[in-house]
């Protein structure tokens, strides 16, 4: 199977969700405020995508108070929010490094006295919390093969839209919980930036982490959908995720039309 992405992307249902989201995104970028704020909207999306992030690991804060939130989830989720616009160019060439990354960005502070040595690194045990209900994470060795996997198609060219590969990168990293520790975290970070360096979201505008949150009980479903690996399940959590897009360019309207307002 030279280009699998493809294959999800005609998936039922798939390319109708994809196409819906990438109306909402431009529909977005044609907003007036962004010719000359977008960088500020960026931001205060950025802001929102930690808190949705945070809170989706189970860390719900009020967005007011968010900057000065000590919990280690939020800090986390905020310092790995502050360090993408770094890593662009660098997920598409050296994934692994980037993952390594995010998750030392999003663990500290979690790992307890004597654990960052394991910031950064795959877990060697095959246990990982399971705050989703997904059901026991793979072993340490299926775990860093699929990632491995997951390399190769960041890595490689397809055809298929950028949409459906972040929802692969997402549901990838969240159910195999690689390192143990804020794999969530990690996920919805790599998500959006597999959304913003694959070009449907080149300025980080929208707030998919809040999209997430926002479908409730249906982000847990649609990654045991994709956990079953039949079409219908996969097909299920990429249209799950271009909700999440739309939803997030919601948001990210909403602050648009703040600042126009003043």
């Amino acid at each position: 199977m030279n280009d699998p992405l493809a294959v999800i992307a005609g998936m039922p249902g798939v390319s109708e969700a994809v196409t819906d989201a990438r109306k909402a995104v431009d529909r977005l970028y044609g907003h007036r405020v962004l010719r000359r704020k977008s960088p500020e909207v960026s931001a205060r999306s950025a802001l929102r995508g930690a808190r949705a992030s945070a809170a989706l690991e189970g860390v719900d804060v009020p967005l007011d108070v968010i900057p000065e939130a000590t919990d280690p989830v939020v800090q986390g989720a905020l310092r790995v929010s502050a360090e993408l616009g770094r890593l662009g160019a660098t997920w598409r060439t050296a994934p692994r490094q980037v993952l390594a990354r995010l998750h030392t960005l999003a663990a500290s502070g979690l790992t307890g006295e004597g654990g960052t040595g394991d910031l950064g690194r795959p877990r060697a045990t095959a246990e990982a919390p399971d705050p989703l209900g997904l059901g026991a994470a793979p072993g340490p060795q299926e775990a860093v093969a699929r990632v491995d996997g997951l390399v190769q198609l960041v890595t490689a060219s397809s055809k298929a839209p950028a949409l459906v590969l972040a929802a692969v990168v997402h549901a990838e990293l969240a159910v195999l919980r690689p390192f143990g520790t804020a794999d969530g975290v990690v996920a919805r970070a790599a998500e959006r930036l597999t959304l913003v360096e694959f070009g449907l979201d080149p300025k980080s505008l929208v707030a998919v982490e809040v999209g997430h949150l926002e479908l409730g009980p249906a982000y847990g479903e649609g990654l045991r959908s994709y956990l079953s690996g039949t079409p219908e399940g996969v097909a299920a959590w990429v249209r799950h995720c271009a909700s999440a897009v739309a939803l997030g360019v919601r948001e990210a309207t909403a602050i648009c039309e703040a600042m126009q307002r003043g």
